[in-house]
């Protein structure tokens, strides 16, 4: 009965792996749990941990000694995992249901490792003679009293994890891809990236990204302006190419609707890699290569448009700054 409770248990954290499998990074959306590039590296010592506790809650006997502290080993890092998992989802209720419960069960096998042990030492199952230096040192590390052996199986755990991340860099994967496979991510506890998300706007002109990250000599931002409640950076080739769509919206429905899916589509792609946008350049050459584009814009609006300065000037500001426009008062 306990190996079942035990595998329902454990069917959090494969969801949760499940679930975030193939996410990427998104400042808009749900952003991936672990970092995409280094999800590997956290899925392998995952795995590697829930398979130390079923070998442990399955296993009859004490393993030979280097097996036993590897073992050990990994039921403290699950431990940890869980603790850093919890810290980076936030969300209270998921780690009460999920890390909580999880972190108990490798304890659980942690005392019961040692109980065995202690089985072994009694019967006379775990003999000193025939080993080798290495599982000599296993051994003594074992039979220390718990006070003393889990910090010095906490120290271990160090080498071993070392061990792990130069076999994972022949699958590409890097040094400290362990770390920032919490790092390296959006909108959680760990996250430290969430700073390129600033001057993105969800949902909206990629071009407002553009006018916010590319250098001011370039992109020349002209005011600030409100995009659904938020403040962002306006230059003029925003300004112009929210005017011409929303002319188009008013004087040629049928058309705006196929324009505005594909211009959709567009800024989804460009949004799934707006991390390029930090750097300057990019949102220098987009702004260089938008250009064409913002002339046909501008001409449509002059060909179109009795007022087309005014309808250029009122994007993106408030109802009250756009009546002060259309009565003619200067806001």
């Amino acid at each position: 009965m306990q190996w079942v409770l035990a595998f329902i248990q454990m069917l959090y954290p494969a969801l949760y792996l499940v679930a975030d499998w193939g996410v990427r990074n998104d400042c808009c959306t749900d952003s991936a749990f672990f970092s995409p590039e280094h999800r590997l590296s956290i899925y392998v010592l995952i795995g590697l941990c829930i398979g130390a506790y079923f070998y442990s809650l399955f296993k009859k006997s004490v393993a030979p000694p280097l097996i036993e502290v590897i073992l050990n080993c990994l039921l403290l890092v699950g431990i940890v995992l869980n603790v850093l998992v919890a810290i980076h989802v936030r969300e209270w209720y998921f780690w009460m249901i999920g890390n909580v419960p999880v972190i108990f069960l490798f304890l659980f096998a942690l005392v019961r490792n040692h109980a065995l042990l202690g089985e072994a030492l009694e019967g006379d199952h775990f003999p000193e003679e025939g080993q080798g230096r290495l599982q000599l040192f296993c051994r003594r590390i074992l039979l220390l009293k718990p006070l003393y052996k889990i910090p010095i199986l906490f120290i271990v755990c160090l080498p071993l994890l070392i061990v792990l991340a130069g076999i994972l860099l022949l699958f590409g994967q890097k040094q400290d891809s362990l770390i920032r496979a919490f790092t390296d991510t959006y909108h959680h506890g760990l996250s430290q990236w969430d700073y390129q998300c600033e001057g993105v706007v969800c949902g909206g002109h990629f071009l407002c990204t553009i006018a916010a990250q590319g250098h001011g000599a370039v992109v020349r931002p002209i005011r600030s302006g409100v995009r659904a409640g938020r403040n962002i950076t306006c230059n003029r080739q925003l300004l112009i190419s929210n005017a011409f769509e929303e002319l188009l919206e008013q004087k040629w429905p049928a058309l705006h609707r196929p324009v505005r899916r594909l211009y959709n589509r567009i800024g989804d792609q460009i949004h799934r890699h707006y991390g390029l946008f930090r750097h300057k350049w990019v949102s220098d050459l987009v702004y260089v290569i938008m250009k064409p584009l913002e002339w046909i814009f501008l001409l449509v609006l002059y060909c179109s448009d009795r007022k087309p300065e005014n309808r250029i000037a009122q994007q993106y500001m408030s109802a009250a700054d756009r009546k002060e426009i259309r009565r003619g008062i200067p806001a």
